[in-house]
């Protein structure tokens, strides 16, 4: 049985295109320099015992307990150096304590480095090593691992594959997860709950709640209860994907099992109304909870605040601070942010300040989120000085700027004109090692073309194209937008060009900005051509498409061609904008006898 598991497994590794060989772990020249290293300025006691190689080892009395990594790696090296050496039971030990540590370089390094003393793994030591990988966000090596095991003839237990799913599940990388459960199943491994419970877990993350749901079902085909941990999750995953009706639905179920909700559960189901608006219904899950005796917590209050903050109704929000403060429970830094982020919704920045001030001295640290959301909310209502002032202060004494910080930043300096201090900040930015990302090139184009220095802006594409990033379509469509504004249609056209040659679709404003130019440049018949293009790849025209075509016609006096798209407009139900309402009522001023003064008001 085992052989045909070992074959079927390795096949497996082959199938999964696992690209590392055997395991070939890299060095940790610390661990190893301190593993080798008899230094004179270790306490003569440790030194003692790591020269000698002779002395016998004697287990701990209270097990391998540490403080510190530098006393279990004197452990390790005494127990290496003994004679004769302890059993690989006793090293196996060691390292769970040092996984315990969270230390997981150092767990592979030393198993580096007793494979070089000549220290045989088992299955137990290499089941570590696979979790430190795994932990390490690096199933690839551990996944090598497993290869190692099978081919040394040892026979991996669960624990193994449950190591390896969640290691897969962590990286999201779902679709490799499911394929070894079912691998493992078809190779007659029996899984567990727990298993099972990291698959669902998995699937739920990565908003699967539909293969979450199908998984739950299989648990119990297979004579597994699903237990509360199962449930919540995909509770929560039906709620973020706005399947509310089914999340109540499955909560009825779980309590006709003998399953009964927990603070977790109520929490997903209370966010999801709060998000909806309902709440009737966000009342009601209260009060059931606590008729329950289930005691909200932070994160339920949390959620009040945070819902009632982004409808505006602050004031109900700090109601819900201050029953929170009655019952004992201390507002924490996700609290004051969304009462900061509250203000700034309502362009109230003074009133924020008082709630990060406020959040300050009563001895809560604002994290990357309070400054971001600060500065954000004073570059928008343009006291760019007032987020410098806040940057320094993060930059002297609060957490390291981010890529959101900077993007907030150089977009407040676009929107008052200064250009070069915003590309002061992207430099900084580099400088500083905060990785531009899409949204940073967004911002650097947008900001460059609405002030005419499309030049500048092509150069910034350019670095766009040679980055590790791939340019978006949005990306695309501010350039031409800003081309087209500019007066350089020739250019916007090979743009426009490029993104068809690219194999990027074309949005619906890529069609509007290039229907637009079309009509600047007097070729409404183009622009006509285009309109109806864009219905060929799946996108309807919308208000804009009709009014910005509509007017191009009628400056090139074509009133029959505007006549015809007016009547298809007024067909759709969508009504002339200002600019084009404008041109009507100069149409029907002239209140010539063939003239369609009948649609012409519909559309108006």
């Amino acid at each position: 049985m085992m052989l045909r598991k070992t074959t079927v497994f390795l096949s497996l590794l082959h199938q999964m295109g696992n690209p590392y060989p055997v395991l070939h772990i890299k060095n940790f020249p610390f661990c190893f320099w301190f593993c080798s290293s008899s230094s004179s300025s270790s306490s003569s006691s440790s030194s003692s015992s790591i020269a000698s190689t002779t002395k016998e080892f004697k287990k701990p009395a209270k097990g391998y307990v540490f403080h510190n990594i530098y006393d279990a790696l004197t452990m390790f090296n005494l127990m290496a150096r003994a004679s004769p050496r302890p059993s690989i039971v006793e090293f196996s030990k060691l390292l769970g304590a040092i996984v315990g540590m969270k230390n997981y370089a150092i767990v592979v390094s030393l198993c580096k480095q007793m494979e070089l003393l000549g220290i045989t793994h088992d299955a137990y030591t290499l089941n570590i090593l696979i979790n430190c990988f795994c932990l390490s966000r690096r199933v690839d090596f551990g996944f090598s691992v497993l290869g190692k095991m099978l081919k040394l003839g040892y026979n991996p237990h669960l624990v193994t594959f449950s190591t390896l799913i969640k290691g897969f599940c962590i990286e999201r990388k779902i679709a490799q997860a499911a394929r070894l459960f079912n691998e493992m199943v078809l190779t007659g491994y029996q899984p567990n709950l727990y298993i099972y419970t990291i698959i669902v877990n998995g699937l739920c993350k990565t908003g699967d709640s539909n293969g979450a749901l199908r998984m739950l079902r299989d648990m119990e085909v297979r004579g597994f209860l699903p237990d509360i941990v199962a449930y919540s999750a995909v509770v929560d995953s039906l709620c973020k994907n706005k399947f509310i009706t089914e999340a109540l639905d499955l909560v009825c179920e779980m309590k006709g099992k003998g399953i009964q909700p927990n603070v977790v559960t109520y929490n997903s189901l209370i966010r999801a109304m709060c998000s909806s608006g309902q709440w009737n219904e966000v009342k009601r899950l209260f009060n059931e909870m606590e008729s329950k005796n289930l005691k909200p917590n932070v994160v339920t209050f949390n959620i009040l605040v945070d819902g009632l903050c982004k409808e505006g109704k602050i004031s109900e929000a700090l109601d819900v601070v201050e029953m929170m403060d009655h019952r004992g429970l201390q507002p924490d830094v996700f609290t004051y942010n969304e009462l900061i982020n509250g203000y700034r919704l309502r362009n109230e920045m003074d009133e924020a300040r008082k709630a990060f001030d406020s959040m300050v001295n009563l001895g809560c640290e604002p994290n990357i989120f309070s400054y971001n959301i600060m500065i954000n909310g004073y570059c928008k209502t343009n006291k760019i000085d007032e987020a410098l002032k806040l940057f320094r202060e993060m930059t002297q004494k609060g957490p390291v700027p981010d890529t959101v910080t900077y993007n907030s930043l150089m977009r407040g300096m676009f929107q008052v004109g200064r250009l070069l201090d915003a590309q002061e900040l992207f430099e900084d930015m580099r400088s500083c090692g905060q990785v531009p990302n899409s949204k940073t090139y967004s911002v650097l184009l947008d900001g460059l073309c609405k002030h005419c220095q499309i030049d500048v802006a092509l150069e910034v594409f350019q670095a766009l194209q040679n980055s590790e990033l791939e340019p978006y379509i949005l990306h695309y469509n501010i350039l031409l937008d800003g081309m087209i504004e500019a007066g350089r249609f020739e250019a916007a056209r090979e743009l426009f060009s490029q993104v068809l040659v690219s194999g990027l679709k074309p949005s619906l404003p890529t069609y509007n900005i290039m229907i637009k130019g079309l009509c600047n440049e007097g070729l409404p018949e183009k622009a006509y051509e285009l309109f109806r293009k864009m219905e060929e790849d799946d996108y309807f025209p919308n208000n804009f498409s009709y009014n910005i075509t509509i007017r191009g016609f009628l400056q090139s006096n074509d009133l029959s061609k505007a006549m015809k798209i007016i009547h298809e407009m007024v067909n759709k139900g969508v009504s002339a904008d200002a600019s084009t309402a404008i041109m009507l009522v100069d149409l029907l001023s002239i209140n010539k006898e063939d003239q369609p003064t009948s649609e012409i008001s519909q559309a108006l």
